[in-house]
């Protein structure tokens, strides 16, 4: 029984869980639907919700508006979508290396603008999550969660991959905006070089403050040092003036007794 059902997790022989939720991390019925919807208590995927704006819809809106025709274009859309994930990996790849990045480009309102995005480690994932929930980018409030897609070939569409899906931006499955290879080899470079600069500078810091410490430390070593001759010094001085006063008491009563002893033989 137990190997029954751990075959058909997140199939569409499940009848508790959502499968399209486990394969993809969202699902279109949200939380009207008849199956579970199990979210990660940690994952190395995140998924950033709805926060690219995809051109087709922002040209209906523009459309609704004006009435007018929705026009896209395509080269304005191109280089705003480059700049924004440019944006996006740079960004998150401050918390650690990113093994993949992909912005959808579905336009089902379950999906429309979700950013997933990869670490190789479940710690830089739980970092980015919580520094960027919250976060405000180009004015929209980014909501964070942990997402259980950590097999993309999963839920990817294989048709939209081929340039045949019948369903276009409305289906089920993850389509992933293309992108140029040259482009993720150049911000996986110069990622590297940003998290190496960081490491410097950080290490740089902590030898400066390892150096003040050990400054400070020395520094007290020598104030108490100071204060332990000047005591002993100190000490000397009262020693010696006690000495001297106590010699003169002493010569004095010599004196005393030299001048009471002639006094006394005179008589």
């Amino acid at each position: 029984m137990a190997k029954h059902l751990a075959r058909i997790h997140g199939t569409e022989e499940d009848k508790v869980n959502c499968p399209f939720y486990f394969k993809i991390g969202a699902c279109r019925h949200a939380d009207r639907c008849s199956r579970l919807h199990h979210r990660p208590a940690f994952s190395p995927t995140i998924l950033i919700k709805h926060v690219y704006r995809h051109p087709v819809r922002l040209a209906e809106l523009k459309q609704a508006a004006t009435a007018g025709e929705a026009i896209v274009d395509r080269e304005k859309a191109l280089e705003e979508f480059l700049c924004f994930y440019e944006d996006m990996f740079l960004e998150l790849s401050k918390y650690g290396p990113i093994e993949a990045l992909h912005v959808c480009d579905n336009l089902g309102d379950h999906m429309i603008g979700h950013v997933y995005c990869k670490f190789m480690e479940e710690e830089d994932a739980a970092d980015a999550l919580q520094a960027m929930n919250g976060r405000f980018y180009d004015g929209r409030k980014m909501e964070v969660e942990f997402s259980p897609v950590t097999d993309f070939r999963e839920a990817r569409c294989r048709d939209f991959d081929e340039g045949s899906c019948a369903r276009g931006g409305y289906c089920n499955f993850l389509h992933v905006k293309p992108l140029p290879m040259c482009l993720i080899r150049s911000l996986e470079d110069d990622a590297q070089y940003d998290r190496r600069r960081v490491d410097d500078e950080r290490r740089d810091k902590e030898r400066e403050e390892k150096r003040a410490r050990k400054k400070e430390k020395r520094k007290r070593r020598d104030g108490r040092d100071r204060d332990r001759d000047d005591r002993r010094r100190s000490r000397k001085s009262r020693r010696s003036r006690s000495g001297s006063r106590s010699r003169t008491r002493s010569r004095s009563r010599s004196r005393s007794r030299s001048r009471s002893g002639s006094y006394s033989g005179s008589d």
